[in-house]
């Protein structure tokens, strides 16, 4: 019996909505647990579906579901919901056959597989990068001390205020993403405005936590985060103003001071191997990029 047999839309899945994160947020949530800062920022639901356009996401069900669609290389794949280790060999085949591939596997599913004859790839543009939380509070050390003095400065020139973020705030998140386009010399719709948008409606779903960011009572920028793991963060978006020089650095130090959440470590996902993002992020100094292996359809069953 074909995997999709119990799916409702059969081998082409179903679009993703809202109304499955009861079914495919547990199952991630199982695939990460224990993983800590090495969870990769991919798997939790709320990105699936925040990014469900861009990657043209299926959910397929059946004894061995996943979420299938295409990597932002163009490669065909799909996002396992459950531990590959455990699966049989001809169900790993079959599926990556139909899929394109599997993506993301996280490092012990890759040596388990890798001892078991799979070829696997991991590519550079993929991985996540790491950050103790530590770094952010005081920006200390010569590699940080650019970060350091612009927020020194923005304190210096600016009356600074924020507040946790929530709905009601949504038109100012808004206007500083409209902002941020302008800025960026982007248009509506460009970059991930869509998904933004989306996400500062406050849908549930989401689990997005942060903070909405004013200097000298004008808003300046916003920054939204998922926690993923007990203290592991992932940033998934931080928007600010350029005329406030140095906003981008003080919203990250306030959100790893915050004495809410326990905070130990932000996850500013990956590069997409793009200069200026790897650029961007190599600038703040992790301290791990974490690799995503792709398990790829060549081996045989």
């Amino acid at each position: 019996m074909s995997p999709d047999a119990d799916t409702p839309g059969g081998a082409e899945g179903l679009a993703l909505t809202l109304d499955l994160a009861p079914r495919i947020a547990p199952l991630l949530e199982r695939r990460i647990a224990g993983l800590g800062e090495h969870a990769p920022a991919d798997l939790s639901f709320g990105n699936l579906w925040l990014f469900r356009h861009a990657h043209q996401w299926r959910w397929h069900g059946g004894a061995w579901p996943c979420v299938a669609g295409r990597a932002y290389d163009g490669q065909r794949l799909a996002v396992p919901l459950f531990d590959v280790r455990e699966a049989p060999r001809g169900v790993l085949h079959d599926l990556a056959l139909r899929h394109g591939g599997l993506f993301p596997l996280c490092r012990h599913e890759a040596e388990a597989l890798g001892r078991s004859g799979w070829e696997l790839s991991a590519e550079r543009a993929d991985a996540d990068y790491l950050y103790p939380a530590g770094q952010f509070r005081g920006y200390r050390g010569p590699a940080l001390h650019n970060k350091a003095n612009l927020v020194a400065q923005l304190h210096a020139a600016h009356t600074l205020h924020a507040e946790p973020y929530r709905p009601t705030l949504q038109p100012h998140a808004l206007a500083v993403l409209q902002g941020w386009l302008h800025d960026k010399g982007k248009a509506a719709g460009d970059a991930d405005d869509a998904p933004c948008r989306e996400a500062l409606a406050g849908v549930p779903e989401l689990r997005l936590e942060g903070f909405m960011h004013w200097a000298d009572g004008e808003p300046a920028g916003f920054l939204l985060a998922e926690p993923l793991q007990p203290g592991v963060w992932v940033v998934r978006f931080a928007k600010g103003l350029v005329r406030f020089k140095g906003i981008t650095q003080h919203m990250f130090r306030h959100f790893a001071e915050r004495p809410d959440a326990r905070v130990d470590w932000l996850n500013f996902e990956q590069d997409l191997g793009l200069a200026n993002f790897r650029q961007t992020k190599l600038s703040y100094r992790p301290a791990l990029l974490l690799p995503k292996w792709r398990l790829l359809p060549g081996t045989p069953a």
